[in-house]
């Protein structure tokens, strides 16, 4: 499963401060291990040219978890949002590669085939961005994926943000996206930031323009039959979405 065309990103500098604790998001533990180490293990079968991880709140820490798994990091400080950690997750990226996966650090039920089957969905249709998306029974508190009459993706509205119609939409946005680096690096010259965290990464592009010239895709995935089956990968961990 070689894409060393690819590039992985994993966001992992922020807070987490609605967790209300003082360790960094991305270090709680499930299933035995931290949250980023799960990120790390189901991207590492792919493959990738690199794996990078952009890191800031408690950085040493965050590192010390991802040095051992033959994860980079590079550092952002201050935090800026999510289109600054891209920018500084530029400076590591080898010159080769033409794509990039950009994904949270604290999404420990991540699979390898669900990130394997969004890089081959984007190579394949030559998409500038493919969102990765899921519908779920309960959308609340997700953004959604708000789409035009002829199927393509419209915009990506935060849940508080939502009006009555959209609250319905059940299509929601995981925060993991592919980028083809070429028609990224445009989109994000002059820009800080794409808002405040991992969630406002497609949107940042979305109110760019960018939507209007190039062409996206979305790879949806079936979610997870409940948390009695979160529970199980876990466990199991342990021992051993065009748009």
């Amino acid at each position: 499963m070689a894409n060393s065309d690819f590039v992985i990103v994993i966001l992992g500098a922020g807070k987490g401060t609605r967790l209300k604790s003082s360790l960094a998001k991305v270090l709680h533990r499930a299933g035995g291990r931290s949250l980023v180490e799960h990120v790390v293990r189901a991207c590492q079968p792919l493959k990738a040219r690199e794996i990078i991880a952009v890191v800031g709140h408690q950085a040493e820490d965050v590192t010390a978890a991802l040095v051992p798994l033959g994860a980079k990091t590079a550092l952002q400080k201050p935090q800026r949002g999510t289109g600054h950690a891209m920018l500084v997750a530029r400076r590591a990226i080898p010159s080769r590669a033409k794509y990039v996966i950009v994904l949270p650090g604290a999404a420990p039920l991540i699979r390898t085939d669900t990130l394997a089957a969004l890089a081959r969905s984007h190579r394949e249709t030559g998409a500038a961005a493919t969102i990765l998306s899921a519908e779920i029974d309960n959308p609340a508190g997700y953004g959604r994926i708000v789409r035009n009459d002829d199927g393509s993706v419209a915009a990506i509205v935060e849940d508080s943000a939502l009006n009555d119609d959209q609250r319905a939409i059940r299509e929601i946005n995981s925060s993991i996206y592919c980028f083809t680096l070429g028609k990224l690096w445009p989109e994000t010259s002059g820009h800080h930031g794409c808002g405040r965290d991992h969630r406002d990464a497609g949107n940042g592009l979305d109110r760019s323009g960018s939507h209007r010239r190039r062409r996206f895709s979305h790879r949806a995935v079936r979610a997870a039959a409940g948390k009695d089956a979160h529970r199980r990968r876990l466990h199991d961990s342990h021992r051993q979405r065009p748009v």
